[in-house]
């Protein structure tokens, strides 16, 4: 009667009508004798999402946090040093799991609303003439703040200093909605879920793994047993699992890639620049509000995080936006509670969708006592999306099952 509830957080994202269709279906036997031809398509499409040509993927059922983990555990030792920075919550839980499993971190602390500190890392890869330095770790979109890092120009940091490290990269929120190229940056592994932009349920954790990384898991002896690369690699090459898969999420999976592939992936990540684009015109011109992101150069695509005007609790904004104007709106996480307020900007959206999500911020900012113009986010959105939406949209439809 009243509607339904909107949902514009960075993840989980809308679930596509056609998505949600391919997973209304029966249980299914994940041992038939035709469920091997279908996980083994499955698992080579994902390689062109991930922009990877040798390697492979893995899909563990979990979250993301999981194939973090998994990245971990398969190709490290006890001990290794490895170079991370923290500049926001992800990247933050990301050292917090890589110290608990043994690892010996050399921290780059950065100002949160900026991202990977590539000219740091190059300083102490260059340092590490002895090459101690076993792994690099890069977010490559901080979904706490907004930012977005240049994973290109690290691995430049690496090849200039002629570094054998293997490359990490959280792409959580990236992988499937913005540039990312995993053999053309040389990156080993990287880590997505399937709640972003590849517009499922959480519940899969996805790894995209190099020949290199790989070749560095037969000499790995972290403990692992769940998230054995070993006893993937034996039943994904059969196209099995080695326990049991979350086959509904499998199948909506499959209408999701080729969702992604009939549209074209520079296609996807053009799309979410143009709505993040709007949100940012949005969010300037919106008196007392800034993003979180420090400057152009760190502006994400998928989220926009927005810290609000002085006085302004965004816990209230957030609050009043979900109970009055039915919509979700990203909370501001750890040492942004209560400052920042999140709008995703990713998987299935268009610009009528993001209005809706700016209108309500806007109501609810006003709400909570913000001096901001009525409608003032909105037409400047407006305008933005009028000058760069495409006259014709490609419409896109899975293939049949």
């Amino acid at each position: 009667m009243n509607g339904f509830q909107h949902l514009y957080i960075p993840g989980p994202t809308n679930v596509p009508e056609p998505v949600r269709q391919a997973m209304n279906l029966p249980m299914e036997d994940m041992r038939a004798p035709d469920f091997g031809d279908f996980v083994s398509g499955l698992l080579t499409d994902l390689k062109k999402i991930y922009r990877l040509d040798r390697g492979r993927v893995f899909v563990f059922p979990s979250s993301g946090t999981g194939a973090w983990e998994a990245a971990i555990s398969n190709t490290l030792n006890p001990g290794d040093k490895v170079l991370m920075s923290v500049f926001g919550q992800f990247s933050l839980l990301w050292v917090d799991m890589a110290r608990r499993l043994g690892l010996d971190v050399d921290l780059c602390e950065v100002d949160w609303g900026k991202g990977v500190p590539v000219e740091d890392y190059a300083a102490r890869l260059r340092a590490d003439t002895g090459h101690r330095i076993k792994a690099v770790f890069a977010t490559h979109n901080e979904t706490a703040t907004g930012v977005t890092s240049d994973i290109a120009a690290l691995r430049r940091a690496l090849d200039d200093a002629d570094h054998p490290a293997l490359l990490f990269v959280d792409g959580v929120s990236s992988i499937g909605s913005i540039e990312f190229e995993m053999e053309k940056w040389g990156v080993d592994l990287a880590v997505a879920g399937s709640q972003k932009g590849l517009m499922l349920p959480a519940g899969l954790g996805l790894l995209g793994v190099s020949d290199k990384a790989l070749a560095a898991h037969e000499a790995a002896t972290l403990p692992r047993s769940y998230f054995s690369f070993s006893d993937m690699i034996a039943l994904n090459d059969t196209g099995y699992f080695p326990y049991t898969p979350a086959t509904q999420l499998l199948r909506g999976l499959r209408c999701a890639i080729d969702l992604l592939l009939e549209a074209g992936m520079k296609s996807v990540w053009a799309r979410h620049h143009r709505l993040a684009e709007g949100v940012r015109a949005a969010v300037a011109a919106w008196d007392g509000c800034d993003l979180v992101a420090q400057a152009p150069k760190w502006y994400s695509d998928t989220v926009s995080t927005i810290y609000t005007p002085q006085g302004v609790d965004a816990r209230d904004v957030i609050s009043t936006a979900y109970y009055k104007y039915q919509t979700s709106l990203g909370s501001g996480l750890n040492k942004l509670a209560g400052r920042a307020f999140r709008i995703g900007h990713i998987g299935s959206l268009n610009p009528v969708m993001l209005c809706s999500a700016i209108s309500a911020a806007e109501m609810a900012l006003r709400d909570a006592g913000a001096a901001i113009v009525p409608g003032s986010g909105v037409a400047a959105a407006q305008e933005r999306f009028r000058a760069t939406t495409p006259d014709r949209l490609p419409q896109a439809t899975p293939k049949a099952a």
